[in-house]
Order: C-alpha cells, then structure tokens, then sequence
C-alpha cells in the first residue's frame, strides 16, 4: 500500500456519513438527471431508440456499481478512481482517471445550473437563466465550505423530496399514459440513431460513482458503502425508466424533446396550461436539481482535493479549512470553471463532454479493478464483485462501445477533450510527480 508523501500534515476530512446520507449523496448526484437532459436523447433516437439506449445503459451501470463497490470499499479514499488508477498503474494512470473524473464532475454541474435556471425561468419569465445559474454556485459552494455534516444531512432532505416528487410526478401522468403515444413517430428509427442517444441515456445514471469522492468521510466503510451503492442502484433505475417511459406516452414527445424542463411541461400537456399540478411541479423539482448540483459540488471538490495533495494539482488546493474541515480552496476552483462552462456550451454539448469523461473513467476503472485482483491479491476486500469476472467485463464492453459511440457522433466535443487531455498530459510530464507516491487514508 502506497504512503503519503513527506511534508508537512494537514487537517483530516471527517469521518461522519451514514448509510442513509450516503444513499442521498449518491442519489443526489444523479437525480437532476431525471428531470432533464436525457430527452435530449430523443431528438437523435426518437422514443423506441432511446428506450433501447437506456436500457444498455442500465445494464451498463448495474454491472459497473457491483464492480466499482469493490474498489470504492477496498480503498476508501478521496481520490476515487485516480487513487484505485494510481495503485493499479501507476502515475500515468492516476493522471488519465484523475483527469477524466475531473471532466465528469465539473462538467455536470454547470449543466444542472442552467436547467435549474430554466425551471426558474418556466416558473417566471421574468427572472433571466443565467443569473439564477451563477447565484446556484455562490449559495452551495458556500454551504458546502460550512461543513461535510451539514451538507450531508441537507443531501438527505432534498433528496428525499425529489425522490417523491417523482414518485408523485408518475402517479399524475399514468392515467394519460399511451402506448401508441409512446410508439409513434418512430419511422425514422435506425441502429445510429441508438448509438448517437447513448451520452443522454448515461445522464440518467451519470455521476453515481461520485460516492467514491466522500469515501473518507464514511463511517464503517465497510458496511456503509456497499448498502448504500446497492440501494441507490435500485431507486434510479426505478425513476429512471418510470419517468422516461411514461412521459414518452402521454401525447406528441416531440414537443418535450428540446426543453431543459420536460417534466413540468409533460403536465401540462396532460392537465393543461393552466394546472396549479405543472407550477407546483416546477417549484418543487427545484429540489431535484439543487440534490444533483449539491452533491456534484461535493464530488468534484473530493477529486479537486485528492489530486492537489498527491502533486497533480496546486498544491493550494488541498488545503482544508481548520474551521470546517473542507476543502474550501477546491471547492472555489471547481466552481470558477463550471462558471466559465456556463458562457461557453449549450446544455446538450455540456451533457456528452460530462458523459465522455465518465466513460473513460468507468474503462479505467474496470481496468484497475482487474489489475488490482493480480497486483494486491491480498487487499481486505469487504465486498467483492458478483460473477466476477464476467460483470466487470460486461461494464468495460458497454463502457468502450459508449466510448466510441460518443467520439463517432461528436467529433468537435471529442477533439476538444482529446486536445485538453494531451495539453494536460504534456504539462503532467514535464512538471509532474512520477517519483511520488499518492497519499491515502488513513
């Protein structure tokens, strides 16, 4: 087991979540993903494709989370996939998982500040997107510097909500639910079109290994992590094809295809322009936007701060506020590039650059998890992967055919982070710590 580099000791993250905050923080990170974003995946694949797409996609997640729950209880520590990369193949392969976790986490949330502006928006046309984005940073980079306690049990709140909102949101639109709805429009459906919808079904689960990110500040890792990884599999995959199957049957899906507030717009098309049922929602489905924006602050702060303490980032990075114990510094850093990401794509564009570092990240990932089982066979492994190693297989197939679904169908967002990633390579070799070894916890 590798050792934290010489210098001076800094402040502790804090050992405090439970399985029920876990299970919020790791619903928290994606639930924002079945509010919006993913019907953008029927204006490539119609309805029919994107059902296809998605359910790739489920089988892809639940054999990565009963793989990756492997990793994240063996080592439970801030880094995530860089740290399981890094043991696995050393500093190349912490820096291509740390970077393309990076990209992940950072990318998600200015997406979710745009449609939390867009649902503001619906609620009052008056109040313009952006500013309600750029505000969305300031208030939950701050609640997040206050502490991991707090921000965890606010986690369990909003998530809560959000799930019975949706619960709520199905049980009013079943009654309008149509299959022949759902199954029209689809003439011009192909293979491609499948392929070309896969970057929106992943938002439908994207951002769940963030869990990852908090492992150091989990109690009793080696019971906490794997229930809460299970159970929160389970309720996504749940509101994920409960919310998209139906909203697809209640009338025309072509007039939700577009929008960053679909589901606020499904009831009124069911009840019409006028029902209380469809403002309600839209105020209320802010809590599911603001659990995803909150614990993605969350994830990406952990990644920012594990990266800076192994050399890989500024050092400044890492430093731990000794009021609150959070990575402060982080958690302004990542902030200030969602801001920039808010000037500079459109939701959409924002959603497959997140999805693509997701996808190299899970490849590496299964990787380092099967490099691991021959390197440290020894390794306390409180949960192993089930049908090992034919689910982890399974997750690294689907994986590299998202992979290179998403590279075929965008090859200007592809070539941008191709071009990031080998600046930042460049830059890592040159200035980089090869002759360190990554910190963990302890």
């Amino acid at each position: 087991m590798s050792s934290p580099p010489d210098g001076p000791q800094r402040p502790g993250l804090r050992k405090v979540i439970t399985t029920t905050q876990l299970w919020a923080i790791a619903v928290g990170l994606v639930i924002s993903g079945e509010y919006f974003g993913w019907n953008y995946g029927w204006a490539v694949a119609g309805t029919v494709g994107f059902l296809i797409a998605t359910l790739l996609v489920t089988v892809l997640y639940i054999a990565f989370i009963f793989s990756y729950t492997e990793l994240t209880a063996a080592i439970p520590d801030a880094g995530g996939p860089f740290t399981y990369a890094f043991r696995a193949f050393g500093p190349i392969g912490g820096f291509l998982a740390g970077f393309a976790t990076l990209v992940d986490f950072l990318m998600a949330p200015p997406a979710i500040a745009a449609a939390l502006g867009a649902y503001t928006h619906f609620l009052n046309p008056a109040i313009p997107i952006l500013p309600v984005a750029i505000a969305t940073y300031v208030i939950f980079i701050g609640i997040n510097i206050i502490g991991i306690k707090e921000s965890a049990n606010f986690s369990v709140v909003v998530t809560i909500l959000s799930v019975v909102e949706l619960l709520v949101f199905m049980a009013l639109i079943f009654p309008f639910y149509k299959t022949e709805n759902f199954l029209a429009h689809n003439d011009t459906f192909t293979i491609g079109g499948i392929f070309a919808a896969l970057p929106f079904a992943i938002w439908f689960y994207l951002a769940i290994e963030g869990v990852a990110m908090v492992a150091e500040e989990v109690k009793d890792t080696r019971k906490t992590i794997p229930r809460a990884y299970l159970l929160s599999i389970a309720t996504l995959v749940l509101l994920a094809l409960g919310t998209m199957m139906l909203s697809g049957g209640i009338g025309d899906w072509r007039q939700l295809s577009q929008l960053d507030y679909p589901l606020p717009e499904a009831l009124a098309m069911t009840m019409g322009k006028q029902s209380p049922w469809a403002k309600i929602f839209a105020s209320l489905g802010l809590f599911g936007l603001i659990a995803s924006f909150h614990c993605n602050t969350i994830g990406y702060s952990r990644q920012i701060y594990a990266l800076a303490r192994s050399g890989y980032l500024p050092e400044f990075l890492a430093n731990i506020s000794v009021r609150f114990q959070t990575p402060h510094w982080a958690l302004i850093a990542g902030g200030l590039v969602g801001f920039l990401a808010l000037f500079t794509g459109t939701t959409d564009e924002i959603i497959i650059l997140s999805a693509l570092g997701a996808v190299v990240m899970y490849i590496i990932s299964m990787l380092s998890l099967f490099m691991l089982r021959k390197k440290e066979p020894a390794l306390n492994r409180p949960f192993l992967a089930p049908i090992y190693p034919w689910a982890p297989l399974v997750a690294l197939f689907l994986s590299a055919v998202c992979l290179v679904a998403i590279i075929y169908y965008n090859p200007k967002l592809s070539l941008i982070f191709i071009g990031l990633l080998l600046v930042s390579l460049v830059l890592f070799l040159r200035i980089g710590v090869q002759d360190r070894e990554v910190p963990t916890a302890s």
